[in-house]
């Protein structure tokens, strides 16, 4: 009974974060895709809030596809963020 118990509370747990208090606290993987016609400039974490800072794409500029990492002291527990750019 009680590890049907701690399953269930570690599902709502799980559930219940927002996407970047998840990456951020337990690792794993998210995806932002920014608003078409923005190039990435800097991303950043403040607490558990992503940050990133665009621009208007110029006609010249490509999108591309970045990876985001967050690197912990003892190797686990890592979270990366996809940034996707679209015209």
């Amino acid at each position: 009974m009680k590890k049907v118990f701690l399953a269930i509370m570690l599902g709502v747990m799980v559930t219940s974060c927002t996407e970047n208090s998840r990456v951020k606290s337990w690792g794993g993987d998210g995806t932002i895709t920014l608003p078409k016609g923005q190039k990435l400039i800097n991303v950043t974490w403040k607490e558990t809030q992503v940050w990133y800072l665009t621009r208007e794409m110029s006609p010249q500029d490509s999108c591309q596809i970045y990876k985001f990492h967050e690197e912990s002291s003892w190797g686990v527990i890592e979270g990366t963020y996809t940034i996707i750019e679209t015209k």
